[in-house]
C-alpha cells in the first residue's frame, strides 16, 4: 500500500475552465501580462453588480442567518422557491421537496451521490458543463454522452441518445438553457426526451440554472411541467440571474410521484445532515431575488448589457474566415466552430494556447466540455461590448495567418 497516494476517484476528474491554459494565463498574468478572460461566467469580475433587493435583504436579516438553520433551508426561501416553480408549471411539490444548497455545484455532487451506485450509467449531452461528468466518475457511475446537434441550433438528438440507452442507464440529464452552446431547447424537444425516459423509467435531471436568463423572449419550459409521473430533479439557483455567484446560492425540487421521489429525497437528507446547512446569509436573498425579475430583465433586451455584449460578439464573428457559430439565444456563452483544417488544428487546447501567447486572451477549448473534433471553443461574453470587439477583432488578427504546428 502508498500511504502517500491520492485517492484514484479523482483519476477522470478534469475542469479545462481553470485548467491547464487558465493555468498559464494565471503565470502570465504574475509576469505583469494584462490578460482578457473569457473562460469563467462570473459577472461580477466584469463590473455586474447585484440588485438592490438583494443587499436590502442581507442588510435586514442578517441577524437571522447567525444560526444554523433547517437542513433543507430557511422556510422563507424555500417558499419563494417553491411559488416560483409552482409558477413554472411544476404540479405535486411542497416544502418537503427543495433543499437549498451552496450553489448548483453542490447540489449535483449531492444527488450523483445519492443517486448513482457503482456500474451505473448516466446519459449526459455532448457538448455539456464538466461538473457533470466529474461528479457522475465521483459517484462511481459512467458518463455516456448523446449528441447536440449544432446543425438544428444544439437541440439534442433524441435518435442519437435512445441508442445510448442501456439496461445501466439510471437518468438522462438536460440542461435548459444550455452551458456551453447558450442553446434554448423546445417544448418539442423536451416532450420527447421525457417520452424516451417515461418508455426506460428512467429519472430525468434538469438543470435550469440559466432560465431566467434567455435573451429572445423564448419560453424556458421547465422539464418537470411535462413529466408529472417521473422522478424529477430540477436545479436551480441565483448566481447568474442575480449576480451572486460568490453567494452559492443554488437548490433542487424533486417532483414526480411520492413512490418515486421518496428515496431519493431521504438519501439526500442523510449528506444534507453531514453539511448541517447551506449558507444563511444567501438564503436570505431568495425570496426578494425572486420577486425581482426587472433587474434580470432590463440586461436582455435591446439597449442591455448581455444582449448587446451579444451583438458585439457576433457582429465581429461573422466576418472572421474560418469561423461558424450558431447565435446563443440564452446566458452569456457561445460555442464556435473553427475550420480546423484551414488552420491545421490537431489539439485544441494547444489552439487556445496559442492565441493566449499571442493575443493575451484566455478561452476555453471545445474539449473541455466533452465535445470531440478539436474544432470548438467557449467564449464567455461578459465583458463591456467595446472590450468584446476588440477581443474578436484579435481573435480575427491572430487567425489571418495562423497554422497549428
Amino acid at each position: 500500500m502508498n500511504s502517500l497516494g491520492t485517492s484514484d476517484k479523482l483519476s477522470l476528474v478534469r475542469s479545462d475552465i481553470r485548467g491547464p491554459v487558465y493555468e498559464e494565463a494565471l503565470k502570465m498574468q504574475a509576469e505583469g501580462k494584462k490578460i482578457l478572460k473569457l473562460n469563467t461566467g462570473n459577472p461580477a469580475a466584469f463590473g455586474f453588480t447585484m440588485p438592490e433587493s438583494v443587499k436590502t435583504a442581507l442588510i435586514d436579516g442578517m441577524d437571522d442567518a447567525v444560526a444554523y438553520c433547517d437542513l433543507r433551508g430557511m422556510k422563507e426561501a424555500r417558499e419563494a422557491i417553491l411559488s416560483y416553480h409552482l409558477s413554472k408549471g411544476i404540479a405535486g411539490i411542497d416544502l418537503n421537496d427543495i433543499f437549498l444548497s451552496n450553489g448548483v455545484s453542490e447540489a449535483v455532487q449531492m444527488v450523483t451521490l445519492s443517486y448513482l451506485s457503482y456500474g451505473d450509467e448516466i446519459l449526459l449531452p455532448s457538448p455539456n458543463y464538466s461538473l457533470w461528468e466529474n461528479c457522475a466518475y465521483l459517484a462511481g457511475a459512467k458518463p455516456v454522452f448523446y449528441r447536440c446537434c449544432e446543425e438544428n441550433e444544439w437541440m439534442p438528438d433524441l435518435e442519437d441518445m435512445r441508442s445510448k440507452v442501456s439496461d445501466k442507464t439510471r437518468a438522462i440529464l438536460i440542461i435548459n438553457p444550455n452551458n456551453p452552446t447558450g442553446a434554448v431547447y423546445s417544448e418539442t424537444i423536451l416532450k420527447e426526451i421525457v417520452s424516451l425516459a417515461r418508455e426506460h423509467d428512467l429519472a430525468l435531471f434538469s438543470d435550469e440554472i440559466y432560465d431566467r436568463l434567455v435573451i429572445d423572449d423564448l419560453p424556458a419550459v421547465s422539464t418537470a411541467s411535462l413529466a408529472p409521473d417521473l422522478l424529477t430533479v430540477t436545479f436551480n439557483g441565483l448566481s447568474k440571474s442575480h449576480i451572486v455567484c460568490g453567494f452559492r446560492c443554488g437548490w433542487t425540487v424533486f417532483s414526480g410521484p411520492e413512490k418515486k421521489k421518496m428515496p431519493l429525497r431521504e438519501s439526500l437528507t442523510k449528506l444534507c445532515s453531514m453539511r448541517l446547512c447551506s449558507n444563511t446569509l444567501a438564503q436570505l436573498a431568495v425570496p426578494y431575488a425572486l420577486r425581482d425579475n426587472e433587474s434580470t430583465k432590463a440586461m436582455l433586451i435591446p439597449g442591455g448589457r448581455l444582449y448587446e455584449q451579444r451583438e458585439a460578439v457576433c457582429s465581429v464573428l461573422e466576418h472572421i474566415d474560418g469561423i461558424r457559430f450558431v447565435k446563443n439565444r440564452a446566458a452569456f456563452y457561445l460555442f464556435p466552430k473553427i475550420d480546423k483544417e484551414k488552420f491545421n488544428i490537431r489539439n485544441d487546447q494547444q489552439f487556445a494556447l496559442d492565441l493566449l501567447h499571442a493575443k493575451n486572451l484566455l478561452i476555453i477549448p471545445g474539449s473541455g466540455f466533452g465535445h470531440k473534433g478539436n474544432d470548438h471553443f467557449r467564449i464567455v461574453m461578459l465583458p463591456q461590448k467595446e472590450i468584446l470587439k476588440k477581443a474578436m477583432e484579435d481573435l480575427g488578427d491572430f487567425l489571418s495567418d495562423y497554422k497549428q504546428k
